[in-house]
C-alpha cells in the first residue's frame, strides 16, 4: 500500500470528517506529506454543536505529532505533557465526562500511578493465566459458531473478530452471555465519533455516548454488588477486593475502569484480527510465509498486525509548561494529538514502512501506545488473542479469505472496520 499524495500540504485538514471519509491511500499520503514538510501542524477544533445541543464549544486548537521520534519523546515526558486535564479527547470535556469515559489513561501521577497499581494487583500472573488458558477454547468455539451457521461466507468482524474478544472481555468481567449484545452494543456507540450505523441520523451522538455509558455503568453496579456477596475468579470480584497500602478502587473508578475495559478491549483487539485478514488477503505472499512457518512467524506476524491497523488513531496530550518539540515552541495548556497511525509509518524508524511484513523485526511500533506510563495495559492480552485467532484459523479454515472492501467506521479516532465479507472451502 503506497501512500496517494492527493492533497497538498496546505488542504490537509485532520479535523475534517470528510478528511477520514477518504481512501486509506490518500490518508496515509496526507500524513507523509505532514512529516516531511509540516510535522507540527496547527489545526483548528472540530465544531460539534451542529450536531449536539451538548457538544461544547470548540477550544483554542492543537498540534498534530505526527513523526515516531516526537510522539515516543511526547509519550516518555509526562510531566511535561500530561494526560489529566481536559482528558484525552481533542475537545475539553467536564469532568464527569472524563470520570465517566476515561478514568485512567486521563489521569496523571499520583493518581494515574495509584490506580494502575490497585488494577495491575487485580492483574495478578494467576488471573492472567487463567484467561489465556481459555483462550483458544473461545477462539474454537467462536470458529464452530461461525461454520456451523455461515454455509462458507459471512461477515468476518460480526462473525469471529468482535465474538472473541468480546467474550474474552465479557467472561474476565464475570458479565453474564445474556449480557453480551448490550456491551456490543454501547462499545460501538461510545467508540462511533457518531457513525451513522451506531447513532443514527437524527439522533444526538453526545447523548448517544452518555447514555450507553449510563448503560455500562449499571451493568457494572449490578455485577459488583453481587460479587460482594457472592466472589468469584473473575476480574471484578479481584478489582472489588483488591487493597493495596490500603488503596482500593471506589464505585466510579471501577465503573470507568469497566467502561475502558470493555471498549478498549474489546473493540482494538476486533479491529486489529480484522486489519489482519484484510491485510493477509492482499498479500497472499505474507499470508504463504506465516502459514508456512506458524511457530516461527506468529510473534512477528502478531505484532505487525498491530502497527498495519493501528487500532488507535491518536491520543491528546496537554502541555503543562513552555518547551520546544520538533523546533516548534509550546506553551502550557497547548494540545497536542500523538498520531499513532502516522508514527507507524514513519520510514526514519521503520524500513519500507508501506510493506506489510509478517516477519518485521525490529518493529517499535506505538500501536498500542509509546513507553510510557499509558502504555496499553492490556498489550499482552490482545497479542496472545490476536495469535490464537490466527492461528485456530490457519489449522481449520486455512483458505478463509475477506472476499470484498472493508465497510470502514466513519471515525478520526478508531480505524475501525464494520463490515468485512469472507469465504472459506476447507472446515474442520
Amino acid at each position: 500500500m503506497e501512500p496517494n499524495h492527493v492533497l497538498a500540504v496546505d488542504r490537509i485538514d485532520l479535523s475534517d470528517i470528510e478528511f477520514w471519509d477518504r481512501p486509506w491511500e490518500e490518508r496515509e499520503g496526507a500524513f507523509d506529506t505532514l512529516r516531511r514538510e509540516r510535522p507540527l501542524a496547527f489545526f483548528e477544533e472540530p465544531d460539534g454543536r451542529d450536531l449536539s445541543a451538548l457538544a461544547p464549544p470548540p477550544g483554542p486548537g492543537y498540534r498534530a505529532v505526527v513523526r515516531f521520534a516526537d510522539v515516543t519523546e511526547v509519550s516518555r515526558n509526562p510531566d511535561i505533557y500530561c494526560s489529566g486535564k481536559g482528558a484525552v479527547s481533542i475537545l475539553d470535556l467536564p469532568p464527569e465526562m472524563v470520570e465517566y469515559f476515561a478514568g485512567m489513561i486521563s489521569t496523571d501521577n499520583p493518581r494515574h500511578a495509584r490506580l494502575r497499581r490497585i488494577v495491575s494487583a487485580a492483574f495478578n500472573p494467576r488471573m492472567i493465566r487463567s484467561i489465556e488458558d481459555t483462550i483458544e477454547a473461545v477462539a474454537d468455539d467462536t470458529i464452530d459458531r461461525a461454520v456451523a451457521g455461515s454455509g462458507g461466507s459471512g461477515d468476518f468482524v460480526l462473525d469471529m473478530a468482535a465474538r472473541l474478544p468480546l467474550k474474552i472481555i465479557c467472561d474476565m468481567m464475570g458479565v453474564p452471555e445474556s449480557e453480551y449484545e448490550t456491551v456490543f452494543r454501547c462499545s460501538n456507540v461510545i467508540l462511533s465519533n457518531g457513525d451513522p450505523e451506531f447513532v443514527p441520523e437524527g439522533s444526538d451522538p453526545v447523548l448517544a455516548f452518555l447514555t450507553a455509558g449510563q448503560e455500562l455503568t449499571d451493568l457494572m453496579g449490578d455485577i459488583s454488588k453481587h460479587r460482594v456477596d457472592n466472589p468469584t475468579e473473575d476480574l471484578t470480584t479481584a478489582l472489588i477486593t483488591t487493597n493495596i497500602d490500603g488503596e482500593a478502587l471506589d464505585h466510579a473508578e471501577l465503573a470507568s475502569f469497566f467502561i475502558l475495559l470493555l471498549t478498549a478491549g474489546n473493540e482494538t483487539t476486533r479491529n486489529a484480527i480484522s486489519h489482519g485478514l484484510l491485510a493477509l488477503t492482499t498479500h497472499p505472499d505474507q499470508r504463504a510465509i506465516w502459514q508456512d512457518d506458524v511457530d516461527g512467524v506468529t510473534a512477528t506476524a502478531v505484532d505487525e498486525i498491530v502497527r498495519w491497523a493501528t487500532p488507535v488513531i491518536w491520543m491528546r496530550r496537554t502541555v503543562t509548561r513552555d518547551t520546544v518539540l520538533a523546533g516548534e515552541e509550546l506553551h502550557a495548556d497547548d494540545k497536542v494529538l500523538l498520531f499513532y497511525n502516522s508514527a507507524n509509518r514513519d520510514e526514519t524508524a521503520f524500513d519500507d514502512p508501506f510493506r506489510f511484513d509478517v516477519r518485521r523485526s525490529p518493529n517499535p511500533h506505538v500501536g498500542f501506545g509509546a513507553a510510557g506510563p499509558h502504555f496499553c495495559l492490556g498489550a499482552h492480552l490482545a497479542r496472545r488473542e490476536i495469535d490464537v485467532m490466527f492461528r485456530r484459523l490457519f489449522a481449520r479454515l486455512p483458505d478463509l479469505h475477506a472476499t470484498s472492501e472493508p465497510v470502514r467506521l466513519r471515525s478520526n479516532f478508531i480505524n475501525g472496520i464494520k463490515h468485512l465479507d469472507y469465504e472459506f472451502s476447507v472446515a474442520r
